[in-house]
């Protein structure tokens, strides 16, 4: 699958797109396929990893974040898709296609 990703703190020089692994849902979790997506003001902060003039609250966003690199690489908080993929623990998602 294709993504845009990052693998330091920078300018939007940093992104790159680039092949990924498919991943797989936990036990818990649902696996979507996206079809549209948005950038929001908190992707290019966190990407920049211009959160704050605060040094303490600087600090605090690179212990949440990840201290010398991103711990999440990809950016991204609102998407529209399908779920095409369940893990065996959801029970709130009920469609005849993804059950056995």
């Amino acid at each position: 699958m294709k993504a845009v990703v990052y693998q330091k703190y920078g300018p939007p020089e940093v992104l790159q797109f680039k092949e990924i692994e498919k991943p797989a849902p936990m036990e818990n979790e649902v696996l979507i396929k996206i079809r549209a997506t948005t950038l929001h003001v908190g992707d290019t902060k966190m990407r920049s990893l211009n959160v704050s003039p605060s040094p303490v609250k600087r600090l605090l966003a690179r212990m949440v974040l990840g201290i010398f690199s991103p711990k999440r690489k990809i950016l991204g908080m609102e998407l529209a898709g399908e779920i095409e993929e369940v893990g065996n623990a959801v029970t709130k998602y009920s469609h005849p296609q993804y059950r056995e």
